[in-house]
């Protein structure tokens, strides 16, 4: 069984409760298959009055009523943990950060919250309930067995161990092929996502057709995947219903025999015939139910790799913590970076490599380099989305990583290079993280240069926006997202990564006259490639190969840039 679902389940009241009442509902239907035997042996062999026929009437409607309970509790268990997981799952991945999300495909992601976890229903439904009865049931009947006919508890008690044998023999094997049917369909619903997202690039390449024939291999590289899973789990059934027949066969012709013989009466072999069987069916409805069940024990498996992932994501040193963070002081504060280096999972090479750096209250610096030298990095380690692999970042002489994350975040302006506009109306998008009033919304906006064009939309600031603001142009998205930081009127620490890339000259003058306006009176972190940006700095700091190589003031910026 799955340590991790076990723990969770028995840690969250809502899923443990329903689970008991499913688990023992299980327990006693499974029970009263011997008082149903001993009445139906005794009304067969006229050693018990036809009056007998109505407790065992009721025996069968009360493990009717019991089954009937049971798939209510363990639907209810299901739902109860799978929200429980989601709803965990969702928070990590809210915590690990932009920078730490890339290790990890958000089309797997996205198969893993959605149908992967869905998968969990056959383990929680049917296979936990299986366990528990293939844990007491076949003891039951053993001891009535031994009480009835020893030689036939013998019989059984030898066999019976069997079935759990090359249960697990074929069990190994179903637990391999149904990871990799697992990682099939991750891969599946991870590119497909991909390519959704990227088609209109996909089709001024004219690659559309070459991807559509790489889902199509991927596709039937899960249904291959599918198709083994299957094989395997018939062949589980096969050996299972094998071993249990001949089991049967063995308790059955010695039990015929002695009868004939006169050595055993008709109720006792009545009752040994009725009962033997269920010893055998629980442990061979554990086996068909493990193999339904296998692929949502893959997806927990990933699900909880992901979590254990975001919990080893936590800065060096600060595992465990107990303390409060710290505080830090009112004003702009000062910015340090001691020796810091960063490395990402998976990479040889480190992203920033023993980088030092003070910027002081009220500066504005710009980072200028080529793509990939560290520059996005060092703004991600401003925001808290990734922790020094070694060294340390200090605000106002605080260690970053003791600090707040929400606290510190609300304390800075960030306009990525390329920002996520979500569904929803102009106004939200603008205020988003804020609580601005809608006076405020149009002051930021107009102060961003955005209200020259969001006052033309259809319904002005209440115009709903397409998925991803694909109704905007790029530079009418970078003022947005300009506005967002107009709406943070308190932000102390303003971080722009490359705002005015892939913009045309008009755009990309409003976007620079709106962030000379917004760098005012606040610290300043500046991706840059352009001279316009550059030109805002009081230092232009170059970074290469994630080290910082030179550190000048401002002169003649126009040639550090093109440097």
């Amino acid at each position: 069984m799955h340590k991790d679902l076990l723990l969770l389940a028995r840690t969250e009241q809502a899923v443990r409760r329903h689970l008991l009442v499913c688990v023992a509902a299980a327990v006693l239907a499974g029970l009263l298959v011997l008082a149903q035997a001993e009445l139906l042996s005794g009304v067969l062999s006229g050693g018990l009055a036809t009056a007998a026929l109505l407790p065992l009437a009721g025996v069968v409607v009360a493990r009717a009523l019991l089954g009937g309970l049971q798939g209510v509790a363990a639907g209810r268990t299901s739902t109860a943990l799978k929200s429980v997981l989601r709803h965990r799952l969702l928070s990590r991945l809210r915590d690990l950060g932009p920078a730490r999300l890339t290790a990890h495909r958000s089309g797997e992601l996205v198969t893993l919250t959605g149908r992967g976890l869905d998968a969990l229903d056959p383990y929680v439904t049917g296979y936990l309930p299986a366990v528990a009865v293939a844990g007491v049931v076949p003891i039951a009947v053993l001891i009535r067995l031994f009480a009835a006919d020893l030689g036939t508890a013998v019989i059984v008690l030898l066999t019976l161990p069997l079935i759990p044998v090359f249960g697990a023999l074929v069990g190994w094997q179903t637990k391999a092929v149904t990871e990799s049917q697992w990682r099939a369909l991750s891969r599946l619903g991870g590119h497909f996502l991909d390519v959704v997202r990227g088609l209109p690039t996909l089709r001024a390449f004219g690659r559309a057709r070459y991807q559509a024939e790489v889902i199509r291999q991927v596709a039937d590289a899960h249904r291959a995947a599918t198709m083994r899973t299957l094989r395997v789990a018939f062949l589980s059934s096969l050996v299972l219903e094998l071993v249990a027949s001949l089991s049967l066969a063995l308790v059955a012709v010695p039990v015929g025999l002695r009868l004939l013989s006169g050595s055993l009466d008709l109720r006792t072999a009545l009752l040994v015939l009725l009962l033997a069987p269920e010893a055998y069916i629980p442990l061979r409805a554990m086996g068909t139910r493990f193999h339904a069940a296998m692929e949502g024990v893959a997806a927990a498996d990933e699900a909880f790799a992901v979590l254990d992932d975001a919990t080893s994501g936590e800065p060096p040193g600060t595992e465990g913590a107990a303390a409060e963070p710290a505080g830090l002081a009112p004003g702009v504060p000062e910015i340090r970076l001691e020796n810091v280096t960063v490395r990402y999972p998976g990479r040889d090479d480190a992203a920033l490599d023993g980088v030092s750096l003070v910027v002081a209250p009220g500066e504005r610096i710009a980072l200028v380099g080529e793509s990939g030298a560290g520059k996005s990095t060092l703004l991600h380690l401003l925001l808290g989305f990734v922790a020094p692999t070694e060294g340390r970042v200090l605000v106002g002489g605080v260690d970053l990583a003791t600090l707040d994350a929400g606290l510190w975040r609300r304390r800075l302006a960030f306009v990525p290079q390329r920002p996520h506009l979500f569904a929803t109306s102009v106004a939200d998008n603008i205020r988003l993280g804020s609580a601005a009033s809608a006076e405020e919304v149009r002051a930021a906006a107009t102060a961003a240069r955005a209200a020259e064009f969001v006052d033309d939309l259809p319904e002005g600031y209440d115009t709903v926006l397409g998925e991803r603001g694909a109704d905007l142009s790029a530079g009418q998205r970078q003022r947005v997202a300009l506005a967002r930081a107009f709406c943070r009127p308190d932000a102390e620490l303003l971080l722009l990564d490359e705002p005015t890339a892939r913009l045309d000259g008009r755009s990309e003058a409003a976007i620079v006259q709106a962030t000379r306006t917004l760098a005012e009176g606040r610290t300043a972190v500046i991706v840059a490639h352009r001279p316009a940006m550059i030109e805002l700095a009081d230092r232009v700091v170059r970074v290469d190969a994630g080290k910082i190589v030179s550190d000048r003031l401002v002169g003649d910026r126009t040639t550090e840039a093109a440097r």
